[in-house]
């Protein structure tokens, strides 16, 4: 498909001009000497060289691109979620409760809350549960340094 190129503005006014400098020298026209021939020779071979240059200045600055330097914009990635072989050992916040009964109001990891809150309950180390008993019923639960100490952390989530 063959590219179409819009009129330059400033071409078709220095044709204009060009076209109406030369109709305005043919309606002029006086006798011939030849002493005034040889300056209005002169005279308009001086305004086609200036027009001359000017188309070609006009060339020249069109074919220089002036391209600023774009500076790219900052990218935020979000953390990648760890592999599940690590996240197994993080254990919730949430379920970190204060018990009482257990030596002077100790916080320890409640079983119910693990149960539905931490999906491997049944691989934590039996030797961490401990049975608390407030009288009428027993809860069990972890310790948490217990936990610690078998690579378990308590993260919040």
């Amino acid at each position: 498909m063959p590219s179409t190129t819009r009129p330059n503005p400033q071409r078709k006014f220095i044709a204009f001009i060009l076209a109406a400098s030369i109709a305005i020298t043919g309606f002029s026209a006086a006798p011939a000497r030849a002493g005034d021939d040889v300056a209005k020779l002169l005279a308009g071979l001086a305004v086609l060289g200036i027009l001359g240059v000017a188309i070609n200045k006009d060339r020249h600055q069109r074919s220089t691109v002036t391209r600023r330097a774009v500076v790219p914009a900052p990218v935020y990635q979000r953390p990648r979620p760890l592999p599940p072989r690590v996240t197994r050992y993080d254990l919730p916040e949430k379920c970190l409760r204060y018990f009482p009964a257990f030596r002077d109001g100790r916080a320890l990891l409640g079983r119910k809350c693990l149960r539905k809150n931490y999906r491997h309950v049944k691989a934590l180390p039996q030797q961490c549960r401990v049975t608390v008993g407030n009288g009428s019923r027993n809860k069990s639960a972890y310790k948490p340094r217990c936990l610690r100490r078998n690579g378990y952390r308590i993260v919040r989530r």
